[in-house]
């Protein structure tokens, strides 16, 4: 038996190395035997648990996939072979799954790969299979530790934060650029049981894990923050299987709205009906006079409305097509006022037909934890829809969605360009094919259009991407996943193009 022994769990570097001499060596999967044993020279670690911690390595800020130094070249004897770049990839997010059985799967995919050069391609693979729900595994760790480190004020000269978390897999390093990126003129530290990471404004430094009595205690931001997620939470878009799904109980402890979510769960469908039972506030009379005037038959150069509130009130009584006979309200968009980054949907669904709000239901919870990952905030954008009236068939006691014609469309535009005209974003994303055919005027595929944008006669750039909805409706889940990732990207893209994102 072989015995190789790495620098620490995570060790991609020396696993490589040591697969390569191996497989070169012609050292057969079943009799090599893979095990860690750290550095006597590691980095020390966290300290109280400040923000200061040790000083270690530092992690380049940039690319997650940053490329990892040249392993050593084969032994004379050996017979060299390449891999795939998707082996590389992912081998190196395996790692930092928590499986004792990691090095071995992954040496013996290696292994296999130079019989089977097309072997990272089966999915139906046992090998593969196993490796690939690590990798989502992991990718999964990495987001949940984006949307869920909670920072705490730890020290007032310097303003200094520390955050604790437990992530699933070992995951610190992998995520830690991504709170560098965003939180560059903080001075922060994450402490992990794995490894902790402090941001001092120029670089990270890695250290030791640390340990729960190291955590920061609770500051007093946390009852503001408290006020404001309860502010926020709207009783019509709760999904309680999804939102366990996304945010599972095991982050709840280090989560400070984490005490509410009991009592907002509880009294969230009487909250919802009584916002679905309440009367409308009505409009003031100026803005109803103006509404009057053009809600039924103004062109596009006739009498325009002249704020966002005149085109709320204006679409509540408008007749431009049928859509309205047989809706609760209208939906118009809402947002920034003057938003850099517009997104425009198809139209509302069932549960924004009755609360009055763009995106709020299911696929508005996709769209917001995309918008989240993506890192573009939605309080800084305008949200609406092609057409305002939610288009549906009655289907025993529920209201099923039909897609909009051209003809509805086009007389629900004028709305839609009242809203850009006033907004005026830079960017405006697509989310879907009916979006883009109202945006552009004709027919546009989706597919073949996504992720690069294109310039609007008013000077806009357009980004087009998937309707939220349409990852919902994917029943692989590896298409799920991959739609996701490019959904995520393509928002990424435009909050880049918009500025919103460093």
């Amino acid at each position: 038996m072989r015995v190789v022994r790495l620098s620490s769990e995570i060790d991609f570097d020396g696993w490589r190395a040591a697969a390569r001499r191996l497989r070169a060596e012609g050292v057969a999967p079943d009799t090599v035997i893979w095990t860690t044993e750290p550095d006597l020279f590691s980095p020390p670690p966290c300290g109280e648990g400040a923000g200061g911690g040790g000083v270690g390595s530092e992690l380049a800020i940039g690319l997650p996939s940053t490329t990892a130094p040249a392993p050593p070249p084969l032994p004379a004897r050996g017979r060299g072979f390449t891999v795939p770049p998707a082996f590389v990839d992912l081998a190196r997010s395996v790692i930092l799954h928590r499986s004792g059985e990691r090095f071995a799967l992954l040496y013996r995919l290696l292994w296999r790969l130079e019989r089977e050069p097309r072997l990272i391609d089966n999915p139906a693979d046992p090998d593969v299979a196993r490796a690939h729900d690590m990798q989502k595994a992991v990718a999964r760790a990495i987001h949940k530790m984006h949307a869920f480190a909670r920072f705490r004020l730890v020290e007032t000269e310097p303003e200094t934060y520390a955050a604790w978390f437990e992530p699933a897999h070992r995951v610190t390093e992998a995520a830690a650029p991504f709170f560098a990126r965003r939180f560059t003129n903080m001075t922060w530290t994450i402490l992990t049981p794995d490894a902790c990471v402090a941001w001092d404004g120029a670089s990270l430094k890695v250290s030791e894990g640390a340990d729960p009595a190291d955590a920061p205690s609770e500051d007093a931001q946390e009852e503001l923050w408290r006020t404001y997620y309860a502010s926020i939470f709207n009783p019509a878009r709760l999904n309680e299987r999804m939102m366990r799904q996304e945010m599972p109980k095991r982050y709840w402890r280090n989560l400070p709205e984490a005490r509410l979510i009991p009592q907002l769960v509880e009294t969230a469908q009487a909250r919802a009906a009584a916002m679905v039972a309440a009367a409308p506030s009505p409009p003031p009379d100026r803005v109803l006079k103006a509404t009057l005037r053009h809600a039924r038959d103004g062109s596009y150069n006739g009498d325009l409305p002249t704020s966002l509130d005149e085109v709320a009130a204006a679409v509540q009584v408008c007749r431009r097509c049928d859509l309205w006979r047989n809706c609760t309200q209208a939906v118009p968009g809402q947002g920034a006022a003057h938003a850099p980054l517009m997104f425009v949907g198809e139209q509302p669904g069932d549960h924004e037909d009755l609360a009055g709000l763009p995106f709020v239901g299911p696929a508005g919870q996709v769209f917001d934890a995309a918008l989240q990952e993506a890192g573009a905030p939605r309080d800084r954008a305008f949200v609406t829809n092609a057409v305002k009236h939610f288009k549906h068939e009655p289907r025993g006691k529920r209201r099923i969605h039909k897609t909009p014609d051209r003809g509805e469309v086009q007389a629900c535009r004028w709305w839609l360009d009242a809203e850009r005209r006033l907004v005026r974003p830079r960017v405006i994303v697509a989310l879907g094919a009916t979006a883009a055919m109202a945006l552009t005027g004709k027919a546009t595929s989706v597919g073949d259009n996504r992720g690069r944008p294109f310039q609007l006669p008013d000077q806009a750039q357009l980004v087009v991407t998937y309707h939220p909805s349409f990852l919902l409706r994917l029943p692989d889940a590896d298409a799920r996943e991959r739609a996701r990732a490019e959904f995520v990207g393509d928002l990424r893209l435009a909050g880049e193009l918009a500025r919103l994102i460093d």
